[in-house]
């Protein structure tokens, strides 16, 4: 007589390792979606800024090519100043950020050792994906400026000079926290991913910084243009981006949350504190 034994979901490596990414990519996405639903406004107010006291657009403060190195020192000072302005209402989005953010770096090695593949040609093409995707981020402001110069567009043109802006302000950000935290590669010392460790050299992986980039220039190009499609498809790219940093092997899952969620606030900010048009007015629209 033949003896049946159940067959369980788990009992096959294959499908475990998918279900277990799936569930690491779905709390990802949650967390990175949920401080743009809490920082979201009636629909008669503008949005609320993602960094406290993101000032209001000023009539005089125009968004030009000749401006922006100013606004840029501006941004730098609000952002790296912004954590002395936290009030009790930035707790609802912030607390809920750091508990995600502490969960994912605790099982940052088990993750990469466990769940992630080590197979070198997955790896590198979910890296090359991952920098191919991220170029089309840089051209995308660039593509939108010429746009806007070409057609006359002052929509465009904002929404190019804003994205520029906000890559531009990602870089100093996640440059600026690399050189704070430090922390080891994936490839390092066994997945151990250690923070302030000087040997991890210049270029360290936290935060990840195509995630930071990808963020910046979504959220700021999100606000510009406000078509569900457009900003569905912004911010679907951008997480692929932040995944594929992961799954080639590149950075832990912290180090992409952390990234992501940096990058978002840095671009809302860039588009709330700078913006003049409003996409109603947009032949992109």
């Amino acid at each position: 007589m033949i003896q049946q034994h159940p067959i369980h979901l788990f009992s096959c490596p294959i499908l475990s390792r998918c279900l277990r990414v799936l569930a690491i990519c779905g709390l990802l996405t949650a967390c990175l979606v949920m401080p743009a639903q809490t920082a979201s406004a009636p629909a008669n107010q503008p949005p609320s800024p993602a960094l406290p006291n993101a000032p209001a657009p000023q009539d005089s403060d125009s968004v030009t090519l000749r401006a922006t190195p100013v606004h840029i020192l501006k941004d730098q000072a609000v952002i790296w100043t912004s954590p002395v302005r936290i009030r009790p209402h930035d707790l609802i989005w912030l607390v809920p950020l750091a508990g995600a953010e502490a969960a994912a770096i605790a099982t940052d090695r088990n993750a990469m050792t466990s769940v992630v593949s080590h197979d070198a040609g997955f790896n590198q093409a979910n890296t090359n994906a991952s920098n191919i995707a991220i170029g089309g981020y840089i051209a995308l402001p660039v593509a939108l400026f010429g746009y806007g110069q070409l057609k006359q567009d002052a929509h465009a043109r904002e929404a190019g000079i804003l994205g520029g802006e906000a890559l531009i302000d990602g870089v100093v950000v996640e440059q600026g926290m690399k050189l704070i935290f430090w922390r080891e590669r994936p490839s390092t010392d066994g997945d151990r991913g250690r923070f302030f460790q000087g040997n991890a050299g210049v270029d360290t992986s936290f935060p990840s910084s195509h995630s930071v980039l990808a963020w910046a220039a979504a959220a700021s190009l999100a606000g510009e243009y406000r078509s569900p499609w457009i900003r569905a498809s912004l911010y679907a790219a951008a997480t692929g981006i932040s995944l594929t940093r992961v799954l080639g092997q590149q950075h832990f899952p912290g180090d992409v949350l952390a990234g992501s969620a940096a990058g978002w606030l840095v671009g809302h900010y860039v588009f709330r504190a700078h913006h003049r048009h409003h996409a109603k007015g947009s032949t992109l629209n």
